[in-house]
C-alpha cells in the first residue's frame, strides 16, 4: 500500500481503545490521525486524556500522544478527517447503533468492537478466517443506508474466539451439540486487579448477557448470505450450551468444550484439522494475521493463560487436551487473548480484510 489509510479511533479513551492504539502503533497499512471520545476528554492531547489510566503493557506511542481528542458525537467533523473508523465508544446499546450508523451515513466505513449491532440483519459479523464471505451483504447494506462507500461491520463475541475456531475446522464430521464453560479475564470488563480488587482470589459465576451471546453468535457466523432478503440467516447447528465465569485472570479467555459429532473422526483428524487451517489472512499474509491460526498443544497441562495467551501477538488461537468423553464424544480446552483476538486486534484484521477486498479505501 503506498499511502497509509487515516484512521479514527471513537472511544479511543478507555482500555479497548487504548489496545487499538497500542496494536496500530507502526501499522504498514493504517494510521491513527484522529481520537475521539466523549466531552469532557474532548479538547486535551491523548496523553493528558489517559494520564494515570493507561492500561497497556507498552508506554503510550509517541506518534499518538498530542493528538488532541475530539469530540465523538461531532460525527461529520471527525468524519471528515480520516478514511474509516474503529468504534470502541461507552455508550447504551441504542446511542451506540445511532452513531455508528451516523458515521456511516457520512461514507466512512465504521469497524466496531461494540456488540449493539451484531444481530442487525445487513451487518456482517466476522472472523475473518471463518466467514469473510459475510462480507458481501455490506452492499445490501449500502442500499439501506443509501451510502456508495459507508457501512458497519462488526467483530463478535470475545470468549466464543477460543472455541468456535475448533469447532469450524471440524465442520466436516458435523458436530451438532456442544457443552461449552468459559473462563473469563476481567479485562473483558474493562478492569485490571487495582480497579476491581474484589477480583483478587474470586470467581464470579456470572456475566450479564454473555451466555446468550456464546450461545447465539456462533450460529450467525456459521450462517449464510441472502443477498434477496438483504440478511445474514443464521445457522440452526450445533446447538451450543454455555456457562460463562469471571475468574481472576488479567488477559485470556479459556473455554472447556464437549462436542458431539454426527461424523465419527479420531483424534488424530482432530489434531489434523486444527493444525492444517487457514483462512484469507492466512493466504492473504495480512499484517496482524497470525502465521498459524490454531495451534494444537501435546502436553496435558496446556494451553495455559501466562504461557499460550500471547502467541502471534495474541492473534493466535490455542487448543489443548483433546480427548474422547464418556458422554459426548471429545472434549477440549481452548484459549484466546480476549482484549488482542477478542476485541481490538480481531477489529484490525478484520479492517485489514474489508481494505484487501476493496470494501475500505481513501476518501
Amino acid at each position: 500500500m503506498n499511502e497509509k489509510l487515516r484512521v479514527g479511533i471513537l472511544g479511543g479513551t478507555g482500555m479497548v481503545g487504548q489496545r487499538f492504539i497500542s496494536l496500530l502503533e507502526n501499522h504498514p497499512w493504517f494510521e491513527v490521525t484522529t481520537i475521539a471520545a466523549s466531552e469532557r476528554s474532548a479538547g486535551q492531547t491523548y496523553a493528558e486524556a489517559v494520564e494515570g489510566r493507561w492500561k497497556m503493557e507498552n508506554p503510550i506511542p509517541e506518534a499518538v500522544k498530542n493528538i488532541v481528542i475530539m469530540n465523538v458525537n461531532e460525527v461529520e467533523k471527525v468524519a471528515a478527517t480520516v478514511d474509516f473508523v474503529f468504534s470502541a465508544v461507552d455508550m447504551t446499546k441504542e446511542e451506540i447503533k445511532a452513531i455508528e450508523e451516523a458515521y456511516a451515513k457520512t461514507e466512512t466505513p465504521v469497524v466496531s468492537n461494540n456488540s449493539a449491532h451484531r444481530w442487525t440483519p445487513d451487518v456482517p459479523m466476522v472472523i475473518p478466517e471463518i466467514n469473510d464471505d459475510h462480507f458481501q451483504i455490506i452492499e445490501a447494506q449500502k442500499k439501506r443506508l443509501g451510502t456508495t462507500r459507508g457501512f458497519i461491520a462488526v467483530k463478535p463475541n470475545c470468549s466464543i474466539q477460543s472455541y468456535v475456531p475448533a469447532l469450524n475446522a471440524w465442520k466436516e464430521f458435523e458436530p451438532y451439540e456442544c457443552v461449552i464453560t468459559t473462563y473469563q479475564a476481567i479485562s473483558g470488563a474493562g478492569k485490571d486487579f487495582s480497579s476491581w480488587p474484589e477480583m483478587v482470589e474470586n470467581i464470579i459465576p456470572y456475566i450479564g448477557g454473555e451466555e446468550e451471546k456464546s450461545e447465539q453468535e456462533p450460529l450467525r457466523i456459521w450462517g449464510h448470505v441472502d443477498m434477496e432478503k438483504g440478511e445474514i440467516v443464521k445457522a440452526q447447528e450445533p446447538v451450543i450450551s454455555c456457562q460463562c465465569l469471571r475468574v481472576p485472570v488479567l488477559n485470556g479467555h479459556t473455554a472447556a468444550a464437549f462436542v458431539k459429532f454426527r461424523k465419527q473422526p479420531t483424534k488424530q483428524q482432530l489434531i489434523e484439522k486444527l493444525e492444517s487451517y487457514k483462512g484469507f489472512p492466512q493466504e492473504a499474509k495480512l499484517p496482524m494475521a497470525p502465521e498459524q491460526f490454531i495451534k494444537y498443544f501435546e502436553e496435558d497441562n496446556r494451553p495455559q493463560v501466562k504461557a499460550d495467551v500471547d502467541r502471534d501477538k495474541g492473534m493466535g488461537i490455542s487448543i489443548g487436551r483433546i480427548r474422547e468423553d464418556s458422554i459426548y464424544d471429545f472434549k477440549f480446552v481452548g484459549l484466546s487473548h480476549n482484549t488482542v483476538r477478542g476485541a481490538a486486534g480481531g477489529a484490525i484484521l478484520g479492517a485489514e480484510c474489508l481494505t484487501a477486498k476493496g470494501y475500505i479505501t481513501k476518501k
